[in-house]
Parts: structure tokens; C-alpha cells; sequence
């Protein structure tokens, strides 16, 4: 009997880790916002989105490690894959969750997070990726939020390596120290300048 509930309980594992995978109805985008602690919470509270990943790219080694990347050993960034469904929510809303959580004006890396690895970037991985994103990013430094250009690189995509475990979710494992980041980076005072109000969570 206890075999039988033990098996039962596997498949029902199975089936809602193989749930949260991309499918043929789902689609991948990859974004480098600075600390990846960071750009977790906003997508995974998106409607539509499956699935999150924090881990490195834009580096041409495959040995990415939080030790190194953070070291600036590499040339990988920090960064997150959103798994999402396009018929519940469209690249370009992703795009806007992005934007509304970075400081797109800064080159040299992430509120208080200096180095290649913090700078932000959009990676694309097609030619209407591509063009979405340079049109989000015209359209953003027309509305007139920001007085300095907008900066953030759009780059084609690049391998995606998932970083240790302990990353995955960390406002969730570590909610105090994450709120204590959060707000000590001085991401949380710009968002709210900027927009008016919280940044989204």
C-alpha cells in the first residue's frame, strides 16, 4: 500500500515538473537585469508566465558559476529565463515587467552593483524578438520618464546556464535578507521615483 501511494506520488512530481518545462504552446526570454534575486519576484507574479530560471549568459565559457560570474572571471551576467505562455501574456509585456525593474539609463552595471556582470541587457532570440525590443526600448526613451539615454543593450541570445540552487527563488528561501538587498541596493527608491509607486513584485 505505502509503495503504491509513494509511486502515485512520483507521477504526480513528474507530471507538474514536466508541467512547469517549455511545451510547444510556450516561449522562452532571456533578460539581464542586475541581481537576479531581483528580476525573479516581478515574472514569476506575471499571469502567463510558467516558469523562472536565474543563472548566467552572454559568457562563452561553459563552467558559469556565481564565484566566477560574480568575480567578473567571465563575461557572463547575471540574468533569468522566463518560460511564459504567449496566449495568456505577449513578449511585449515581458518587456515592460523588464523595464520597470531595472535602471535603464546605467552602463556600468546595476544600482549598486558595479561590473559586466550586473549590466543589463535584453537577449533576443529571434529577428521579432529583435525588433519588439528595439521598438520597446525607442518607445521608452520617448515617453519622457528618463532625462539621461536609455542604455541597456539588446544582444542576441546566448547559451543559458542555471545557476546553483540556493539562487533559485531566494526571495522566497531568504525573505529578510532579500528585502534587506532589495531595498538597500537603491532599486527600490529609484523604481518608486521613477513610476510612482512600488516596484512590481
Amino acid at each position: 500500500m505505502i509503495k503504491k501511494i509513494f509511486t502515485a506520488l512520483c507521477a504526480v512530481a513528474t507530471l507538474a515538473a514536466q508541467a512547469a518545462e517549455p511545451t510547444a504552446q510556450t516561449k522562452t526570454a532571456i533578460f539581464a537585469g542586475g541581481c537576479f534575486w531581483c528580476m525573479q519576484p516581478p515574472y514569476d507574479n506575471a499571469k502567463g508566465v510558467v516558469k523562472t530560471v536565474v543563472g548566467y549568459t552572454g559568457g562563452s565559457a561553459s563552467d558559469a558559476t556565481y564565484e566566477k560570474v560574480s568575480a567578473h572571471r567571465t563575461q557572463h551576467r547575471e540574468s533569468i529565463q522566463v518560460i511564459y505562455d504567449p496566449a495568456q501574456i505577449s513578449y511585449d509585456q515581458l518587456l515592460d515587467i523588464f523595464w520597470r525593474n531595472i535602471n535603464p539609463t546605467q552602463a556600468d552595471g546595476q544600482f549598486h552593483d558595479i561590473g559586466l556582470s550586473y549590466q543589463a541587457a535584453i537577449y533576443y532570440g529571434n529577428e521579432e524578438e529583435k525588433k519588439a525590443a528595439e521598438a520597446s526600448k525607442e518607445r521608452l526613451g520617448k515617453s519622457g520618464k528618463f532625462t539621461k539615454p536609455i542604455v541597456t543593450e539588446i544582444l542576441p541570445a546566448q547559451p543559458f546556464y542555471p545557476a546553483e540552487e540556493y539562487h533559485q527563488k531566494y526571495y522566497l528561501k531568504n525573505s529578510a535578507d532579500f528585502e534587506a538587498y532589495h531595498v538597500g541596493s537603491g532599486r527600490v527608491s529609484f523604481l518608486e521615483k521613477i513610476w510612482g509607486s512600488a516596484p512590481r513584485k
